[in-house]
């Protein structure tokens, strides 16, 4: 039987190339995203609209597309760097919202879908567990991502197992303002020459080098993996 995974935030770089990479490996991608990401990345197969931040929208979206074998969240977005003390009311908020609160009302509506023996697959960030200046909001979003997949894990076993990518910097749009938020044309983020030689494996990653671990949690072969955070990072952080 085909599998059926639903990716929300599946036009953006790292989705794009999941939803290749399943579609190639006979499984049928659901994507879900913004309005205007889906306009200007449009893909084969079933789409469909929705702002993460709405839960009831999300629940409604969940009930359009029905059981399904797997749930990938890679929605998600940073603001400019700065201190965390200095942050703006709204600034903290908003990134909260989009990175963390999102992905509550995501898992809310659709863990419920996942068939028995399936998998959720969250999308964390190594700024989760190893402080860097300027991160803010985004930084302390992702380390709460990393306790609600322990959470969901522990909630949810044995029917579905739960677990994390934990990805550095990604050569994708997230970069220069990212997908369906800007026009992807903005000055990125950092410099990418400098920022290679801190790597141990001396480069940025390529959307390729989130997928193949985003798969591995999804298929069997992940059969007796849950709650895990699997750093994707290039050997920069190793915890």
């Amino acid at each position: 039987m085909t599998r059926r995974i639903a990716i929300l935030g599946g036009c953006g770089g790292i989705g794009r190339d999941l939803v290749a990479a399943l579609h190639d490996g006979g499984a049928t991608p659901i994507v879900l995203d913004l309005p205007t990401s889906l306009k200007a990345h449009p893909l084969d197969g079933e789409t469909h609209a929705i702002d993460a931040t709405d839960a009831d929208a999300l629940v409604r979206v969940a009930e359009a597309v029905g059981n399904i074998d797997g749930f990938v969240n890679l929605c998600g977005f940073m603001s400019e760097a700065e201190p965390l003390a200095t942050h703006a009311p709204e600034t903290w908020a908003s990134l909260i919202d989009g990175n963390l609160t999102s992905a509550f009302y995501a898992a809310r509506a659709f863990s419920s879908r996942i068939s028995d023996g399936g998998a959720m697959v969250l999308t964390g960030s190594g700024l989760g567990h190893f402080a860097r200046p300027g991160y803010g909001a985004y930084a302390v979003a992702k380390a709460g991502i990393a306790a609600m997949t322990r959470q969901l894990a522990l909630e949810l076993a044995p029917k579905c197992r739960v677990n994390c990518v934990a990805p550095s910097a990604v050569n994708t749009a997230f970069l220069r303002g990212g997908t369906g938020r800007s026009d992807e044309q903005q000055a990125e983020r950092l410099d990418r020459e400098a920022y290679a030689k801190t790597i141990p494996l001396g480069r940025i990653a390529e959307p390729r080098d989130i997928t193949g671990p985003i798969q591995f949690l999804l298929s069997p072969a992940a059969g007796y993996v849950t709650g895990q955070v699997l750093q994707v990072n290039g050997g920069t952080y190793m915890g």
